[in-house]
């Protein structure tokens, strides 16, 4: 064999190898891909999305999309996210390559993260609940328990785990107002009175608020909980995330008024929801707008913030309207509904 066969021998072997190392070592991101959309007024598996029990409901029309991302790739995937698998998901003009510590964070687990990310969507099914009752006017209970105090704070000394704050000077805890907000509406320094319950005893106790981290606390960890007046079951199946919370929230009010939302209209949207109504960014927006489009959605409800994230990505046919409050959202698929203009990103 010549020396020239040798070296050409060689150097396939060599490529041939470097391909197979590329194919085999993962790299550390993940893709995102526009995922699976849910009409929230509909069922899923033969059963509403979101049942009402207990309070009287009205037919619905149209639809209220949900959307979600899927990925590929992260820790222990199978095939592994290769270089290969990379550039093909950044050739996509609806995939994003993103490091992989954005999904998983260093230590954590797949099953970690899916398991937060299922802890995540039951807090988003019972906040959205919450954020649905609280903008209709329905009562119903806020309950904030302490589940432990800060060493050296304030409320070391007279508030102890599993104590409830029902009210601030004397200002009821409600859907509108939580304990934290009170708190913070004083300067540092103000001596407060905090309604509590304990034991099933109901006691006021006095303290002042410190500044810490440029806000004015007691030095309490708060976990919220509600008591609803009647029964609302969200089915999704393993989606997880809180980023569905808003369009929870509508298709609650959709199903408990007689408002009809939708118009019959092809609506889908996304965004966090707080208790008080504030519809808070997301991440994976401009894989969730290819989603709905797909899925059939001519107009897409986009949280505020996320405004600047959609330049240049919006799906053909696809009218995006901001919203930055669950209120805001009612009034914009309202103005849709008679024809008025609606904010836009």
């Amino acid at each position: 064999m010549s020396r020239r066969a040798v070296t050409l021998m060689i150097a396939a072997l060599g490529a041939v190898g470097s391909l197979l190392v590329a194919w085999l070592v993962q790299v550390p991101y993940v893709a995102l891909t526009p995922g699976p959309t849910f009409n929230t007024l509909g069922p899923l598996g033969g059963k509403p999305i979101v049942q009402v029990i207990g309070h009287r409901t009205f037919p619905t029309s149209g639809h209220l999309n949900m959307v979600t991302v899927s990925y590929e790739g992260g820790p222990g995937a199978v095939p592994p996210f290769n270089i290969f698998s990379a550039i093909a998901a950044w050739l996509s003009p609806h995939n994003a390559v993103v490091p992989q510590s954005e999904l998983f964070p260093p230590g954590q687990s797949q099953q970690q993260v899916i398991k937060q990310d299922t802890e995540e969507m039951a807090d988003s099914q019972q906040t959205a609940t919450a954020a649905a009752l609280c903008q209709l006017g329905i009562k119903f209970g806020v309950i904030d328990t302490i589940t432990n105090t800060i060493r050296g704070l304030p409320a070391a000394r007279v508030l102890q785990p599993n104590d409830v704050i029902k009210a601030v000077d004397g200002q009821p805890v409600t859907c509108r107002v939580s304990a934290a907000t009170m708190i913070r509406a004083h300067p540092a320094g103000t001596r407060l009175t905090l309604t509590i319950a304990r034991g099933g005893t109901t006691r006021n106790v006095s303290l002042t608020t410190i500044k810490s981290q440029g806000v004015p606390v007691i030095g309490v960890n708060v976990v919220v909980s509600f008591t609803f007046p009647f029964q609302v079951k969200i089915s999704i199946g393993d989606i997880g995330g809180p980023s569905a919370g808003m369009m929870f929230a509508l298709a609650i009010i959709d199903k408990i008024t007689p408002a009809n939302l939708t118009g019959g209209k092809f609506i889908a949207g996304t965004g966090e929801i707080e208790l008080g109504g504030a519809v808070d960014p997301i991440g994976g927006i401009q894989q969730k707008m290819a989603a709905a489009r797909a899925a059939g959605a001519t107009i897409f409800l986009t949280p505020a913030a996320n405004c600047p994230d959609t330049v240049g990505a919006v799906p053909a046919g696809l009218r995006l309207v901001k919203v930055s409050t669950l209120s805001g959202a009612i009034a914009a698929l309202n103005a849709l509904k008679a024809g008025r203009a609606v904010p836009g990103c």
